[in-house]
């Protein structure tokens, strides 16, 4: 194919990342065969385009991108390729290519694995056939990935790729998430949280790139020792950062914050007082000089809120309540001790029973590798028993977890509440604030009737 026009002939190369030094498809190993080409047929006035390390599942590349310029701006009377999948992967820009931009500049295409020429009725239809069959191979790579990804996360191993969650490194050669330095930054993010700050107040004290980052970490499993994959939650085979208890925790307080989306409120008692006539939530609403707090039944701009449009329940006079209930809070937690000790979670007892438990799964492993070697039936009986005794440490471990979790959720409360009525005064608003929601549930007012539903 000798050049009949002053427009030269572009040689066009792509390796992806993944075949740069497969045999074939280097980019030496294709200006040479792409030189050859141009050598039998007499083609003096050619060009390269290479595109090195880009993946063919589009056509945003620097390289090919030029090539479309030059083509567009007639200077190119042929694009010739090793094989059609260094052009593209992808149907679509294949079509495009063709039909878009070879064909209405009057540019052949031309592969030379395929041995196909645009310029002829043939070649144009078989390259629109071969194009549907790159496209349906680069599907199957990217299904195999995802499966291999799917297969991998099974195994409590990391994903791979993608972002590394704040807190942690990744260990490429295990595959597994390793605690860094910041790890003891996220536990002070759960931490303060549970103590009233906001994600955007907590945003400004760490290093991160803003309150949805935050809350991105406030609600990530991955701080379990867990991986979320496809609505999927496995558990991990990494440290954790945070112990359930606080996790939990948090879990609530989310969705405590999430129902008053007015976002840091500047009352007490906001997000804990319900009607008792029709169940809706009730607010606070300044009224003249004083301040009011009623029915969001009776509040008609907001529709979703609404629980019953003829509710009677009467308007409360916000500080009498807040009085009624911070002097009720005093009485019920006066008598709580600050006894450190006694609530101290036993770790002792469950490490010992993970002792026992790695000990046991490596003895099931010897008689497997024995009976391996000597296909024993005594053997597998062997095993069989040992398996049995070892779920019922599993779960004796389990058990203590419950306890000791339990545990540590009455030692937070005990300080939480340990003479809250001597550090009142000096407590800020959120600090009041985060002290009630750790023992009220909810505050039910019907009428001349207040009853506060405690957690504790």
């Amino acid at each position: 194919m000798k050049n009949k026009d002053k427009r030269m002939t572009a040689l066009y190369i792509r390796v992806s990342t993944d075949a740069q030094f497969e045999e074939g498809y280097s980019v030496d190993a294709q200006k040479e065969k792409l030189a050859q080409f141009c050598k039998l047929k007499d083609i003096e006035n050619y060009g390269f385009y290479i595109d090195g390390g880009w993946s063919g599942s589009n056509i945003e590349r620097p390289e090919i991108k030029r090539m479309i310029d030059d083509i567009l701006a007639d200077r190119i009377s042929a694009v010739v390729v090793y094989k059609l999948d260094r052009l593209s992967r992808s149907q679509k820009d294949t079509i495009f290519l063709l039909e878009d931009v070879f064909i209405p500049h009057n540019c052949a295409f031309i592969s030379l694995n395929e041995n196909f020429d645009t310029s002829t009725p043939y070649g144009k239809a078989m390259i629109g056939i071969l194009s549907v069959f790159a496209q349906l191979e680069r599907e199957n790579i990217r299904e195999r990935t995802r499966m291999g990804m799917y297969e991998r996360v099974r195994s409590g191993l990391w994903m791979g790729g993608g972002r590394v969650p704040f807190g942690y490194d990744y260990d490429r050669e295990k595959n597994r998430l390793v605690p860094n330095e910041k790890a003891e930054q996220v536990r002070q993010i759960y931490d303060l949280y549970l103590q009233g700050y906001s994600t955007t107040q907590l945003a400004a004290m760490f290093d991160v790139s803003g309150d949805q980052h935050i809350s991105a970490i406030l609600d990530r499993m991955t701080y379990l020792g867990k991986i979320s994959f496809r609505g999927e939650v496995i558990e991990g085979t990494h440290e954790p950062i945070i112990d359930e208890v606080t996790w939990l925790r948090v879990r609530e307080e989310r969705k405590k914050r999430s129902k008053n989306s007015g976002g840091q409120s500047a009352y007490l008692l906001t997000g804990l007082l319900v009607c008792g006539r029709c169940g809706a939530k009730m607010r606070y609403q300044k009224w003249g000089r004083g301040l009011k707090i009623y029915c969001y039944s009776q509040q008609k701009s907001k529709p979703s809120l609404v629980k019953d449009p003829n509710c009677d329940n009467i308007r409360y006079d916000a500080r009498e309540v807040e009085e009624l209930v911070v002097k009720d809070v005093f009485e019920k937690t006066k008598n709580i001790s600050a006894d450190k000790n006694g609530a101290s979670v036993n770790v002792t007892a469950r490490q010992v029973l993970k002792q026992k438990y790695d000990a046991a799964a490596r003895k099931i492993k010897r008689l497997y590798d024995l009976y391996a070697n000597d296909e024993n039936e005594l053997l597998l009986e062997t095993i069989e028993e040992n398996k049995k005794q070892l779920a019922e440490i599993a779960e004796a471990i389990k058990r203590e977890e419950k306890t000791n979790s339990a545990a540590r959720e009455l030692e937070y409360r005990r300080k939480t509440l340990y003479d809250l009525c001597g550090l009142w005064d000096a407590m800020t608003l959120t600090e009041r604030q985060r002290a009630l929601r750790t023992c009220i549930d909810r505050i039910i007012l019907d009428g001349e009737d207040i009853d506060i539903v405690y957690s504790l």
